[in-house]
């Protein structure tokens, strides 16, 4: 798991498809999960100055791999006793977005991203998203898209100060509304054990 708060920027060397060579001063180990632009990957080599991660078919399908150049962002998983900050984020990318329209503010920035209408009902406004990996809330929620207002520091410290309208960016909507959606769209009630199962993640 990851809490959707950046560990570092890093610089892509290479990448064929299905491995991606960064350079970054994190230091992982052989077999860490690490989130990439908020996709979870296993670290399966190590070289000098960084470290190289797998793509499965599966991640190459619904990932916006075009992003995988130039700069990404890096969040290694947590650990046990590591603080919770941002919000519970899972490394498992729902849809990818498209940034529709940037509108700069006086003291922040306005994004407005369009996803798959089959998704915004997972997305609530003041709820948490994780949008290319950096933990996020949402103000307000349209039919198809969705609008996010960023703050100086943020823009700062992330890759969305060079986001341009157009842009496809990975989508990870909120854990527990998936679960909870999941289990309150079905024909029949649910169990006591599938309520426990819900309890037990907060």
């Amino acid at each position: 798991m990851f809490t959707g708060l950046i560990k570092e920027i890093a610089k892509v060397r290479e990448f064929s498809g299905d491995r991606l060579a960064l350079e970054a001063k994190y230091r992982p180990n052989i077999g860490d999960s690490i989130a990439v632009n908020g996709a979870c990957l296993s670290v399966t080599k190590l070289f000098g100055g960084g470290f190289e991660v797998e793509l499965s078919e599966e991640t190459q399908r619904v990932v916006a791999t075009e992003n995988y150049r130039h700069k990404v962002h890096i969040e290694p998983a947590l650990k046990v006793g590591d603080r919770l900050e941002g919000h519970i984020v899972q490394g498992h990318i729902d849809a990818i977005g498209k940034i529709t329209k940037i509108e700069k503010k006086a003291g922040s920035t306005d994004f407005y991203i369009q996803v798959p209408k089959e998704k915004i009902k997972l997305i609530a406004p003041k709820g948490s998203i994780a949008v290319d990996g950096v933990s996020l809330t949402v103000n307000e929620v349209y039919d198809e898209s969705f609008r996010l207002t960023l703050i100086p520091i943020t823009l700062k410290n992330t890759l969305f100060g060079t986001y341009k309208a157009g842009r496809r960016v990975n989508i990870e909507t909120d854990m527990f509304a998936r679960y909870l959606y999941h289990m309150f769209n079905k024909d029949k009630n649910p169990t006591w054990e599938e309520i426990e199962k819900i309890q037990a993640l907060f």
